[in-house]
């Protein structure tokens, strides 16, 4: 009797433990996750991804992976390099200036967010809503107003030799706040006249970077007094500095905006989780995106600090359409390169 006990007692703890395995096997196959590719600004601890992961994650129980490709440019070349073996679920960061290149790449697919009826219909760049947009900017010289160099009046201004060491570049090939640049003095010059700025202004210009943070970083650490950024690059340093040392220019030509997007793959395995991502950037992720950035929100409830006040916005502002865009930009960097860096 006490045999046959034990036996059934066993087959019992059998059964449960099979039972177990099967729910625990289960739970972790249900485990939700997303893989997101974004530029550093994003990812930085200085960005807005740290704190609106860890919110997102909590919110939803869907785990991200943050993959940091570097710039946008960078990133967006990455992932159409990798095409459709590309790990990523969700892309963040790709500007309207790099929209044709990342269409073309075919690695995009249309979300008909809800969210996008607080979005204003300028700022929908993209008919087909692949690219989704997340917030926006404007490109603006920022100087430093305790430097030893005056305030530039112009891009004409900035060629003058008196700002020989000054002024901090950043590269067109490795950076949307570069390529942004570029097709502003396009945009202001012609193409018979933009490369006869870029090389008056390189040779007053102290380095050209590879890209935004290490640009800023050398104007921080007060390397030179002038850095291609945006209007709204003000705003950190009144937030968090309570410092107004750092502004941004405005020129009478008028100004280069640029708007940054958030794509879905066609390749993901995880599109659901995916556009709830991008629904939780529209709405709950707009301030915390836009003050990180340092760029305005596209959601237009999105309530905005104090310090925003001194994110000085520009009479005229322009961008040029992204299939001109597609259709020049390879000829304008190597026209380009062979002027700044061949020359």
């Amino acid at each position: 009797m006490k045999k046959q006990f034990l036996l059934v007692l066993l087959t019992v703890l059998l059964c449960l433990s099979s039972v177990f395995a099967q729910a625990a096997g289960e739970t972790v196959s249900e485990e939700k996750s997303i893989t997101l590719y974004c530029y550093d600004t994003f990812s930085s601890e200085w960005g807005s991804g740290p704190t609106l992961i860890p919110l997102f994650e909590e919110e939803t129980g869907i785990k991200v992976n943050v993959v940091s490709s570097g710039d946008a440019v960078e990133m967006l070349s990455r992932a159409i390099t990798e095409g459709d073996s590309c790990p990523a679920d969700l892309i963040m960061g790709i500007s309207d200036d790099q929209a044709s290149t990342a269409y073309e790449s075919g690695l995009f697919e249309s979300y008909e967010s809800p969210e996008l009826a607080s979005i204003d219909d300028s700022l929908k760049f993209d008919p087909e809503n692949r690219l989704i947009p997340f917030d926006y900017g404007v490109f603006a010289f920022v100087w430093d107003s305790e430097g030893t160099t005056r305030k530039p009046e112009s891009l004409e201004d900035l060629r003058s030799p008196e700002f020989k060491d000054q002024i901090i570049l950043i590269d067109p090939r490795t950076s949307s706040v570069g390529l942004g640049l570029l097709l502003w003095t396009i945009e202001i010059y012609g193409e018979d006249g933009y490369l006869d700025w870029w090389k008056d202004v390189g040779e007053n210009a102290l380095t050209i970077a590879d890209g935004w943070s290490s640009a800023y970083g050398l104007f921080t650490e007060g390397e030179a007094d002038i850095v291609i950024s945006y209007t709204t690059s003000p705003v950190y340093h009144v937030l968090w500095e309570d410092s107004t040392r750092y502004q941004a220019v405005l020129f009478p030509e008028g100004h280069h905006q640029t708007i940054e997007s958030i794509g879905l793959l066609a390749s993901s395995d995880s599109k659901e989780e995916a556009k709830t991502f991008i629904d939780f950037i529209l709405t709950e992720g707009q301030r915390e995106t836009a003050i990180a950035n340092s760029m305005y929100p596209v959601n237009n409830s999105t309530e905005l600090p104090d310090a925003y006040d001194w994110a000085p916005v520009p009479e005229k502002v322009f961008s040029m359409d992204p299939e001109y865009v597609a259709e020049n930009i390879d000829r304008w960097t190597s026209e380009w390169t062979q002027a700044m860096i061949n020359n």
